[in-house]
């Protein structure tokens, strides 16, 4: 099966914050955020599938700086690690300065998504080689993000998360 980079998953947003996107305190609507992320991660898991994805989970978003009103905001998403038939998707998120233009990443997400067939069912997803050491953290960490998700869910026992055993045995 063909092996693929995070780059070639890349995926960036750009948009304006909008009075109809904010709430009454003039900041961007938590939901609005949400769905901005889910697109850009959709298009990033198809990208790196070339099928039809389906969001499986959102794993984790932090709203770690408020969004105002005429915000530039860019959402920046890749495929941080790809298992058996789902991507785990890393997305920044970053707002611009009106006047000097600088970036500053106000937040992050994980979302997960699958490829499927035409009939909804899983089909396999090429494998992703990290190349830049954030990748490679990222993608590590993928691992211990899903080994904790299956255990929390009881598809998986504690003995058998070894990355996460991994951890704790330090």
């Amino acid at each position: 099966m063909e092996v693929k980079h995070p780059k070639d998953s890349k995926t960036i947003i750009t948009d304006l914050v909008l009075p109809s996107e904010t709430n009454p305190i003039g900041n961007m609507f938590g939901g609005e955020l949400l769905a901005r992320m889910d697109r850009a991660a959709s298009i990033a898991a198809r990208r790196h599938s070339r099928r039809i994805v389906v969001t499986a989970s959102v794993n984790h978003v932090a709203f770690s700086k408020m969004i105002p009103l005429g915000s530039v905001v860019t959402v920046e998403a890749k495929v941080s690690r790809a298992f058996k038939s789902s991507m785990e998707i890393f997305m920044d998120v970053w707002i611009e300065d009106r006047e000097s233009g600088m970036r500053t990443k106000a937040n992050e997400g994980i979302y997960t998504f699958v490829a499927v067939d035409e009939m909804g069912h899983p089909v396999p997803v090429p494998e992703l080689v990290p190349e830049t050491e954030l990748e490679k953290e990222r993608y590590e960490a993928a691992l211990r993000r899903k080994q904790l998700s299956l255990v929390l869910a009881g598809k998986l026992q504690p003995n058998q998360a070894t990355e996460l055993k991994a951890i704790f045995d330090n």
